[in-house]
């Protein structure tokens, strides 16, 4: 086999292998307030999130993976050093935040660490300034955009319940619980399908903008061959497949931070953080921006809390994660420069 062949296959098991870390860490996000409402074990919680990961495969296009394959880097400036060092930057990061239990935007560490990389590869016009900055407006909106929704759902919620209990003096609030309960199978569902359609296209992008930088290899990225328009589907469903397989396995100490250590939630909140975050993030996704689900839910999660009662919310807890956030892109910028000046000058 072609040893350039053999490289660029090692990447995509490598940017695979990102996918199912990206779902590792993401676990949290998807299951957390179903966790932490106890209504679903653990186990069984993360095989919902698991299957509508996957589900998230069929049937909603591709804009964010063209925008991470086409939008971030110009023309002629990915290669296969490039993904290789944006895909190891991104890794470890997300290895080191996992292992603290800190949320972190994985999406954000993919973006940022193929942004140093491509920096050192081109200079600063090598990126496309108009999507970077979409996307860091979203670092900042998307979670008081989940932050809103989840208070507003909240407050609607809560003047039906009491509606509800007021006209059918029949109904008790643990009656009105029970209902929430089984509402949160459909949010958690909701949040899973947006988790899986936005995160594994970012890294089907990946994989596309790879495939695309090698002539002999062109084929492989699209339908109908060389000619063809659309992201192949052996792509779509293996991003998917490992995404899904990430979030099976699960990251429990994140699933302890958001769903314990934030606030404690009951279903009702639960039910509104997630169907606050999920419908945010699908919207999003429609146009192709590669929000961050970890901020989105985050958000909801804070914006649930803050609805309850005053110290409803560990804020110092808010803090820690915010931080967090805020390291991942220079951190994982810098950390891709150095790797793809190492690989750039050590493999030919």
């Amino acid at each position: 086999m072609d040893p350039q062949v053999t490289y660029v296959l090692i990447i995509v098991a490598i940017a695979l292998l990102f996918d199912f870390s990206n779902g590792f860490n993401d676990a949290a996000n998807s299951v957390a307030t179903i966790v932490a409402t106890r209504v679903l074990t653990p186990r069984k919680a993360v095989l919902w999130a698991a299957f509508f990961n996957f589900v998230a495969a069929f049937g909603f296009g591709t804009p964010v993976a063209r925008t991470i394959g086409n939008g971030l880097v110009q023309a002629g400036v990915v290669d296969s050093h490039l993904i290789m060092a944006t895909l190891i930057a991104a890794i470890v990061w997300t290895v080191i935040c996992t292992r603290h239990g800190m949320p972190i935007s994985v999406s954000h560490a993919l973006i940022g660490a193929m942004s140093g990389a491509a920096i050192v590869k081109g200079g600063f016009h090598a990126l496309i300034w108009s999507t970077i900055g979409k996307i860091a407006v979203f670092i900042v909106l998307s979670p008081l955009i989940g932050l809103v929704i989840g208070w507003v759902m909240m407050v609607a919620t809560m003047w039906a319940g009491t509606w509800v209990s007021q006209a059918f003096k029949g109904i008790t609030p643990r009656g009105i619980d029970r209902v929430f309960r089984v509402l949160q199978l459909f949010s958690a569902a909701v949040y899973s399908l947006s988790h899986g359609l936005n995160d594994a296209q970012k890294t089907m992008g990946i994989i596309f903008a790879l495939l695309m930088s090698v002539p002999a290899l062109t084929g492989w990225a699209t339908h109908g061959g060389e000619g063809g328009h659309e992201i192949a589907w052996w792509i779509i469903l293996s991003c998917h497949a490992a995404i899904a397989s990430g979030t099976y396995i699960g990251g429990w100490k994140v699933v302890k931070t958001l769903g314990h250590r934030v606030t404690r939630l009951q279903p009702m909140g639960g039910f509104c953080a997630e169907t606050g975050g999920g419908v945010t993030i699908l919207a999003l996704s429609h146009f192709g921006i590669p929000v961050s689900t970890t901020h989105t839910i985050t958000g909801a999660i804070f914006g649930v809390g803050i609805t309850t009662r005053k110290g409803g919310v560990r804020w110092s807890v808010g803090t820690e994660i915010v931080t967090a956030w805020v390291l991942t892109l220079p951190v994982s910028a810098t950390f891709a420069a150095l790797v793809y000046f190492a690989i750039s000058r050590f493999v030919p």
